[in-house]
């Protein structure tokens, strides 16, 4: 009876097959754990961060507002805004934004500065609102960010924003559960301006500008959006859920006016 005979080369293959799967194997999970981790900084260290931040920073703007002069600077003044009638002369400034040339404006808030706060009661959301849409500087925070070269609070025209659906304290994640004759706060160091949701436009493309025009309204589909000046409110976020492919967009008009 024969023995076989194994050869040393056979031996050294299967050895170094073994060691591929394993090294393999050791890759594929250490791929893995890196995935997990990276979705969890995401998904919910970004979001605890910046949310922590946004509450902050509310706190810190009514306690600024609560100290007697420090309410100056960066929104335009309750007696020079109104729900009707003309309102003051706007210039552009050199960053985009505007200022009031009105009696007892204020110069426009910095870009990146947080001036105002935004409460929105159905989605039981309060945080703030910074000059301009940069993502590191602002969305990123969980703050709502002011398009530069729209209006201002309260000023006639449309006062637009933008925030993040997903991560980063995704303030806007709830954005689709509004409804018409919903209410939209926002609270300067001069007053707060009540806006109440009239229009909703599910879906629209990334580049539809007209969205957050003067007199807003949608050029990709022109049946959304108001045709007559007003004073409005437009919020933006990206659709559906974790893509930016397209933008969603809810639109108000000022009810009303408290001066603080």
């Amino acid at each position: 009876m024969r023995v076989p005979v194994v050869q040393h080369h056979s031996r050294r293959r299967r050895a170094l097959g073994r060691r591929a799967l394993w090294t393999g194997g050791e890759f594929l999970v250490t791929a893995g754990v890196i995935l997990l981790l990276l979705v969890v900084h995401q998904l919910w260290w970004t979001n605890r961060e910046a949310r922590q931040g946004a509450e902050h920073q509310v706190q810190a703007l009514e306690r600024q507002w609560a100290t007697p002069g420090g309410g100056s600077g960066g929104t335009p003044s309750a007696n020079s805004v109104s729900t009707g009638g003309s309102s003051p002369r706007r210039s552009p400034t050199t960053d985009g934004s505007t200022t009031s040339s009105g009696s007892g404006s204020a110069t426009a808030p910095h870009r990146s500065q947080a001036y105002a706060i935004l409460t929105i009661p159905r989605l039981h959301l309060r945080v703030p609102i910074a000059e301009g849409v940069s993502k590191q500087n602002v969305l990123n925070k969980g703050y709502v960010g002011h398009y530069p070269g729209t209006q201002q609070p309260g000023q006639a025209g449309n006062f637009a924003l933008a925030g993040h659906r997903n991560t980063h304290g995704e303030p806007f994640r709830y954005l689709p559960s509004l409804r018409l004759k919903d209410t939209v706060q926002v609270e300067t160091s001069a007053a707060t301006f009540t806006y109440t949701v009239d229009k909703i436009l599910p879906q629209t493309s990334a580049a539809d500008s007209g969205v957050i025009r003067p007199v807003p309204r949608s050029i990709v589909k022109p049946s959304y959006g108001y045709s007559r000046p007003g004073y409005y409110v437009t919020l933006t976020t990206c659709t559906p859920e974790f893509t930016s492919r397209y933008r969603m967009v809810v639109w108000g008009t000022l009810t009303s006016t408290r001066p603080r």
